[in-house]
């Protein structure tokens, strides 16, 4: 999980159609159900409630067609979810897009970084 505002670089949301767009918000939320096994424990991990994490899960679901999040019930053998292959498929996209945009950015960056140095000199 990339932590919000404290990773340098580039910060990517990418509209995939009208009023479809994946950003690091669901990418780390993605990320986080690798991690942790549970949509609940991904959200904490974001700062956010689990109402927001489901809705976030839900809505990507709707606008793929198919879950990006598989579910199963708690119980004596306690509940989990995973990813599906379409979801390990966005995530995998998108941080190379991520990626890309690090390195196409790397110079710029630099420079703006430079600046900021000069500015507190």
């Amino acid at each position: 999980m990339r932590p919000w505002n404290q990773t340098l670089g580039p910060r990517l949301r990418v509209v995939i159609a009208p009023n479809v767009a994946v950003g690091p918000g669901k990418a780390d939320l993605l990320q986080g159900v690798v991690e942790t096994g549970s949509i609940a424990a991904a959200g904490r991990r974001l700062g956010m409630s689990y109402k927001r994490a489901w809705g976030l899960v839900e809505g990507m679901k709707e606008d793929f067609g198919a879950p990006l999040v598989t579910t199963t019930r708690g119980g004596s053998a306690r509940g989990g979810a995973e990813l599906t292959d379409l979801g390990q498929s966005v995530l995998d996209l998108y941080r190379r897009m991520e990626d890309q945009a690090a390195a196409a950015t790397r110079v710029e960056l630099e420079a703006l970084q430079t600046l900021l140095a000069d500015q507190k000199g």
